[in-house]
């Protein structure tokens, strides 16, 4: 398995060629925006810098992985010929149930489908197609090059076979591969996201301020990053849309999404990616706050 596609040159997408062109498959990047290829490429391109800048790879290493990426506007083109598709396109049910049907159409038999989703069911997006059982979840972690889990997600018809292939493939990418069964948010966000969406109601009620509820939990809780922090960095849309999924999901009413968080992404307040969240975040800063840290 050394021919890859990936779906979506976002953040996540992006972040998922770079790693598997790194360590040395030939990666099929695939958006419909030659704008968003073309950003896509340029932060791989930066970050690989960034890398070199730290003796973490050299500047061969660095051209020989932008070389192992191909970039495509149609999917039909930039599937052809390849052992996985991971799609890692907007967290949109709608849309995912789209692209896994055009994938079906367009793939060999022999070919997995992969789903970065982070919260949607990989059973339902398996339906979609006629190969369920070659349909799995590869959750990846943001920032991609650099986080080391990788939640494998296995519908209700995804084979053995397939899982045990995308658990090796994971090791291979230097990734600790963890097996998790098809439910809603899976193991990361349905522990994460009702944590964030508390600190955003501890917010809401006034109990303290966005500082030092981040302090509270970076200090005495020993976690890299404050809760609204990473909401800001993750996206306040995503964070409202696991929020749902997991609400509509399990009908439970502590995963619905405080109305603080409705009201901040209804008024465009995203987080890093706009420019303010909880946080402000000018263009300058954006970048460092994104990047630096982490890589």
């Amino acid at each position: 398995m050394k021919n890859i596609a990936v779906i979506g040159a976002g953040t996540m997408g992006n972040g998922i060629a770079h790693t598997f062109a790194q360590s040395g498959f030939k990666v099929q990047l695939i958006d419909i925006s030659e704008a968003s290829l073309k950003k896509g490429m340029d932060t791989i391109a930066k970050n690989l810098d960034r890398m070199v800048a730290k003796q973490k790879i050299t500047e061969s290493d660095k051209n020989t992985t932008l070389d192992n990426i191909t970039t495509f506007t149609s999917i039909e083109s930039g599937v052809k010929d390849v052992n996985l598709v991971v799609e890692a396109a907007t967290e949109n049910i709608d849309l995912k149930l789209k692209i896994f049907k055009q994938l079906d159409e367009a793939c060999s038999q022999d070919t997995i489908l992969a789903t970065n989703t982070s919260s949607i069911s990989i059973t339902q997006i398996g339906a979609a197609t006629s190969r369920p059982e070659k349909v799995i979840g590869m959750h990846f972690m943001n920032p991609v090059p650099i986080m080391k889990l990788v939640e494998i997600i296995r519908g209700y018809n995804t084979s053995d076979d397939v899982t045990n292939t995308i658990m090796e493939l994971s090791k291979t990418l230097g990734k600790t591969p963890t097996e998790v069964n098809d439910y809603p948010g899976f193991v990361a966000n349905r522990i994460l996201m009702p944590m964030i969406n508390e600190s955003i109601e501890t917010l809401y009620n006034g109990v303290a301020g966005v500082s030092e509820i981040d302090t509270v939990m970076k200090l005495g809780m020993a976690h890299p990053m404050g809760p609204l922090q990473l909401a800001d960095f993750i996206g306040l849309d995503v964070c409202l849309s696991i929020l749902n999924v997991m609400y509509d999901g399990f009908k439970n009413p502590k995963y619905a999404p405080c109305p603080l968080l409705v009201n901040m992404v209804q008024a465009g307040k995203l987080g890093v990616k706009s420019g303010e969240g909880f946080y402000d975040y000018s263009e300058s800063r954006k970048a460092e706050h994104v990047s630096k840290q982490f890589i």
